[in-house]
């Protein structure tokens, strides 16, 4: 199983076996992770879920889809490296990912 931390905006460091196939935001809610409140449940349709995805793992996630662009102008302190962690498939090569949660969600 891939292994996923996440870490709070406070510094505090969570690492957890994630599904295959799931979704970074779903690992977060099965695993009691604050700072992702998912409350579209993953839908893409509000921005919740949006974490800061650690430099080296960048190019392994991808970028977001025209679609998670426009929700992410609703998320708070957006960088180049944010994503909405409902968009992101936990995959083998996932194994290690760090995404960081923003210090509220939008």
């Amino acid at each position: 199983m891939p292994k996923i931390t996440y870490i709070e905006h406070d510094g505090t460091s969570r690492t957890v076996d994630a599904e295959v196939g799931s979704t970074v935001m779903e690992n977060a809610i099965r695993n009691g992770i604050p700072g992702i409140e998912a409350e579209c449940g993953g839908a893409c349709s509000c921005a919740t879920c949006h974490v800061h995805v650690d430099e080296a793992w960048m190019e392994k996630v991808g970028k977001p889809a025209p679609m998670e662009e426009d929700m992410l102008d609703f998320a708070f302190d957006v960088r180049p490296n944010s994503r909405l962690s409902c968009q992101i498939k936990v995959t083998d090569e996932l194994d290690g990912l760090i995404v960081t949660t923003p210090e509220q969600q939008g």
